[in-house]
């Protein structure tokens, strides 16, 4: 399976949605195209939509660690939404979330990050 990337800005905010495997054959894709929206648009915050994220793996943890980087060294904030089960366990294991704040759906997301702009 492949994986899509969509993005969206909303105000200060580049909402990502990904639909389908996060792993070492499609992390560059995602790891350019979101440091691309960063550089070129003036978000501040991103929200990483993984409602259909089927599978991640440890490249996918890089991407996401690096974005998050890449957010706060501008002074913004990540956020994720929407995680399943499985991809959930992946970000307890890897520590993920006590870094990047969860929330169950796009709105809780925006409205947690309007809350700081």
């Amino acid at each position: 399976m492949s994986l899509q990337i969509e993005l969206e800005h909303y105000r200060n905010m580049l909402i990502v949605r990904l639909h389908g495997e996060l792993d070492h054959h499609t992390a560059s894709v995602v790891r350019f195209k979101m440091e691309e929206a960063l550089m070129r648009d003036s978000a501040h915050h991103v929200i990483l939509s993984l409602k259909q994220l089927s599978f991640m793996d440890s490249s996918g943890i890089g991407v996401i660690l690096g974005r998050y980087k890449q957010v706060k060294a501008k002074g913004g904030k990540m956020v994720v939404c929407d995680v399943n089960p499985g991809v959930r366990r992946l970000f307890e294991l890897s520590g993920l979330f006590k870094i990047i704040a969860v929330h169950d759906n796009e709105r809780s997301a925006i409205t947690s990050l309007e809350v700081v702009s």
